[in-house]
């Protein structure tokens, strides 16, 4: 009985005795409503009466009779066979999803096998599992196995014994197995959501992974939640060219881009939210080239750009993007051509310390540039043509102390680019002290020297 009452549970389906009158009920409740409908249409008033009936009245009362207990018994033979048609498909879910543990067991017992051979077989023995998943919780299963294997640890190439070559076949054979969980990550990425292999919309923890190479190409992470918290990019190529972040939750806080290059080129940040805050970025080249913010946040609060090369050449600002008290330090970071169009983009309390940050030929047509109690310290920062033509750009208290900050053929036709309160050396490329002021500019206080 208890057995009983869990399956019923299970299938969510209402004991029989409240199924039947209920649905007894609303179809008295139906028919009469049909024929009060019909009655109103017609608009009859009263019945006609009849103290006497022929055999055809008689025969029409006794077809009405039987024509409702066949109604009845139909409808009770409907109710009977839906419920018979919901145990049937969750017994059918039961065997599939026994089938898929069986499946699982082996895919996973195949990921712990000595031989690289075998471990590729598991790996797409586990994809395709995911793919044929009864449930999206199974598919999800799937996924977060292929991640946890991610996750184990992995010694980059960089830190391979030298002359070791045990060492390095077992890191070669390793990489291949962990390249290819990320390559069928990417092509599952790629379908639209309306396939049914798709695995858009899924959760991906790839938390303190260390990358030395792999390729999300064209990959689109519209929803769920994708966390590369503390991911190490050590070397290699990580391709995010041409992916998508619209609608997900993709988190890199803490995450370390320390050798090799990672790829944004042509990326779209469209939606949802991308946290690059705490990042540090310290060797290697990280390149957003005409990557597009444009919806949604993207948000670099507090990250550490200490050597290495950083550039956002020709990207499209439409929307946040905060760089708030980041640290340039030592780095060469670039937003040339970079185009500003709307939302805000905030370098609020920035350290620009050595190194080079280049915004030439950059181009500001709308939204608010904060480079409020920003520290150009001893660096290079090149604003060189840049075209301020709509917008605000601020530079309140801003801080131009050693190295070089050149405006030199920049254009202002239109916003307004304000320089109260700075102080420090006068940037290369601003009028003299006694000329006039382009009219769209606040004019700097006197302490600017």
């Amino acid at each position: 009985m208890p057995q009983r009452q869990a399956e019923r549970r299970g299938l969510r389906l209402w004991h029989v005795w409240i199924v039947l009158p209920l649905a007894f009920v609303t179809a008295i409740a139906i028919a009469a409503g049909v024929f009060f409908a019909g009655w109103d249409l017609l608009g009859a008033r009263e019945l006609k009466p009849e103290r006497r009936i022929d055999s055809k009245t008689l025969f029409d009362l006794v077809e009405l009779s039987f024509g409702v207990v066949a109604g009845a018994g139909a409808l009770v033979a409907l109710i009977v066979a839906y419920r018979r048609q919901r145990v049937d498909e969750d017994g059918a879910l039961r065997e599939a999803t026994r089938l898929h543990t069986e499946r699982f067991t082996t895919a996973v017992s195949q990921l712990g096998d000595d031989s690289a051979a075998v471990r590729l077989g598991g790996v797409h023995a586990l994809a395709g599992l995911a793919d044929d998943a009864p449930t999206r919780e199974l598919r999800q299963t799937c996924i977060d196995v292929l991640c946890a294997y991610l996750r184990l640890p992995y010694t980059a190439e960089s830190d391979l014994p030298p002359d070791d070559a045990d060492a390095r076949h077992a890191y070669l054979s390793l990489r291949e197995v962990r390249h290819t969980i990320i390559r069928l990550i990417r092509d599952h990425l790629r379908l639209s959501p309306r396939d049914p292999r798709s695995w858009q919309g899924h959760d991906f923890d790839f938390t303190s992974v260390v990358f030395d190479g792999g390729d999300f190409t064209a990959a689109e992470f519209t929803g769920g939640t994708v966390s590369f918290n503390g991911a190490h990019f050590t070397g290699g190529t990580v391709d995010f060219v041409g992916a998508r972040f619209a609608g997900a939750t993709v988190n890199f806080t803490f995450a370390e881009f320390a050798g090799g290059t990672v790829n944004f080129t042509f990326a779209e940040f469209t939606g949802g939210t991308v946290d690059f805050s705490k990042v540090g970025f310290t060797g290697g080249t990280v390149n957003f080239t005409q990557a597009k913010f444009a919806g949604g946040t993207v948000d670099f609060t507090a990250t550490r750009f200490i050597g290495g090369s950083v550039e956002f050449i020709a990207a499209t600002f439409a929307d946040s993007v905060n760089f708030y008290a980041a640290e340039f330090h030592g780095a060469t970071v670039s937003f040339r051509k970079a185009e500003v169009t709307g939302g805000t983009v905030d370098f609020n309390m920035v350290r620009f310390v050595a190194g080079r940050v280049e915004f030439r030929q950059a181009e500001i047509g709308g939204g608010r540039v904060d480079f409020t109690k920003v520290g150009f310290l001893s660096s290079t920062v090149d604003f060189t043509k840049v075209g301020f033509h709509g917008g605000t750009v601020d530079f309140s208290e801003a801080e131009f102390r050693g190295g070089t900050v050149d405006f030199s053929e920049a254009e202002f036709r239109g916003g307004t680019v304000d320089l109260s309160r700075a102080s420090g050396a006068t940037p290369a490329g601003l009028p003299s002290s006694g000329m006039p002021w382009p009219a769209t500019w606040a004019e700097p206080a006197a302490h600017l020297d």
